[in-house]
């Protein structure tokens, strides 16, 4: 029996896929999750009619949150995700509470999850309109970026310093500058450990760089050597490596 896919049924396939209490089936006639173990309305079972769910267990749970966790930028929730997934037990629990600790990075789980769960949806409904002779419906985009700028408020707080605060009022980073002889150089460039990897600093820098624009100043940065990483971002908003300082140091 062919039944429809909407995001009123994905949302009910979902809340039920995570149940372990019960054998959910869809009830394709009605478009909804039914429990099997509770069938005193439907007597007249039809295989037909009733359709298993997609396969959800907690190993899948488990290899999801070792997904979200290798791919995340902030190294040190990477890192705290990681440890809570190698304890022998409770690693549910322990990994909900790392994420409390981080409430943007905890969005950012919720969204990731979500997604990947309709797309479980949307490939076992595709299976499905195989054995119809339909085409297959489309998958949602994976977008795995690691942060969500909205959450973020970029402030001014000096005409060329600007700080970005977090949802719960932390200062997560800032970017000042100085301007000389017509350059603006940019002193401080910084991202608090708990909110790096999330994009924090490339917002800063295309913030104060539009102001440089405006008013048409050459901008000059140093990077320090373990900040390679940054290079990319900078040779993006056509900057130009003009020199390289080497130390040698004596013990």
């Amino acid at each position: 029996m062919q039944f429809e896919l909407d995001n009123t049924l994905i949302d009910d396939i979902l809340f039920h896929m995570e149940n372990q209490d019960g054998n959910f089936v869809l009830d394709c006639q009605k478009g909804i999750v039914v429990d099997t173990y509770n069938n005193e309305d439907e007597p007249d079972w039809d295989d037909e009619r009733f359709i298993s769910l997609p396969k959800w267990d907690s190993a899948a749970g488990y290899r999801l949150m070792e997904k979200f966790a290798a791919g995340l930028k902030n190294p040190v929730a990477r890192q705290e995700l990681s440890n809570a997934l190698n304890k022998n037990k409770g690693v549910f629990r322990a990994y909900r509470d790392i994420l409390e600790q981080y409430p943007e990075i905890e969005k950012l789980w919720f969204n990731f999850k979500e997604q990947k769960m309709k797309n479980e949806v949307i490939l076992w409904y595709n299976a499905l309109r195989e054995e119809w002779g339909l085409k297959p419906v489309g998958i949602e985009p994976e977008d795995d970026s690691s942060l969500v700028l909205e959450d973020f408020d970029i402030r001014e707080e000096g005409k060329y310093n600007l700080k970005a605060h977090a949802a719960n009022g932390d200062i997560a980073g800032t970017i000042n500058a100085d301007l000389n002889d017509g350059v603006l150089h940019i002193n401080t460039l910084e991202v608090r450990a708990e909110y790096r990897g999330m994009g924090i600093g490339k917002t800063l820098l295309a913030k104060l760089l539009e102001k440089a624009d405006v008013e048409k100043l050459d901008i000059t940065i140093d990077i320090p050597a373990d900040m390679d990483f940054f290079c990319r971002s900078l040779l993006l908003e056509n900057f130009k490596c003009l020199t390289q300082r080497f130390i040698r140091k004596i013990d």
